[in-house]
């Protein structure tokens, strides 16, 4: 059955964790639209340096949630930092939870679902330096490679990729968690 997919991303997102989960989706012959406040091309954090520039599928401005399956939040330090200041990338989250669609966050990605409301009383896991902000937001934070809570799934950092796009894809087959409130 097909799916589609919108990874959630801006400039400055970290190059595997957008590049990795994005071509595991593919090959379960799924669409992975990056979805963008910005339109044309987004440019990567390949670990010390800028890496290479991604086209932009879809804007924040054309799309909703309604028009996915599932919702994936690459890390980077940037990333994220940009991402949940701004009002139409926090509400594109919400709605996911609204609709009890699967969402993965990895590594930084996290701090965009504290500023969406979305982390207190969930099991998750994130980069450690991210772990207090997490726990001040309520979540039940835990040094795992991959934690999943009601389709939510969480991943600390790139070396978690290949555990992270796994469960991903998993909760994606399962479909809606209707347990999953925002």
């Amino acid at each position: 059955m097909s799916k589609k997919i919108a990874i959630l991303a801006t400039n400055g997102f970290e190059e595997s964790e957008l590049k990795s989960p994005k071509e595991y989706l593919e090959q379960q012959g799924w669409t992975a639209d990056i979805v963008s406040p910005e339109s044309g091309s987004i440019k990567a954090w390949a670990e010390k340096d800028w890496g290479k520039e991604y086209p932009v599928d879809q804007t924040l401005d054309s799309v909703s949630a309604s028009d996915y399956d599932a919702l994936v939040l690459p890390g980077g330090v940037i990333n994220p930092d940009q991402l949940r200041t701004n009002d139409k990338a926090i509400s594109f989250v919400q709605d996911f939870f609204r609709q009890h669609k699967p969402v993965a966050a990895i590594c930084h990605g996290p701090q965009i679902l504290i500023n969406a409301g979305a982390v207190e009383g969930r099991k998750m896991t994130s980069v450690n330096s991210i772990s207090i902000d997490l726990k001040n937001a309520g979540a039940i934070w835990e040094d795992s490679e991959v934690v999943t809570d009601n389709g939510l799934v969480t991943s600390r950092t790139p070396k978690d990729l290949p555990a992270f796009n796994a469960k991903m894809v998993e909760e994606i087959k399962e479909g809606k968690h209707e347990d999953q409130n925002l």
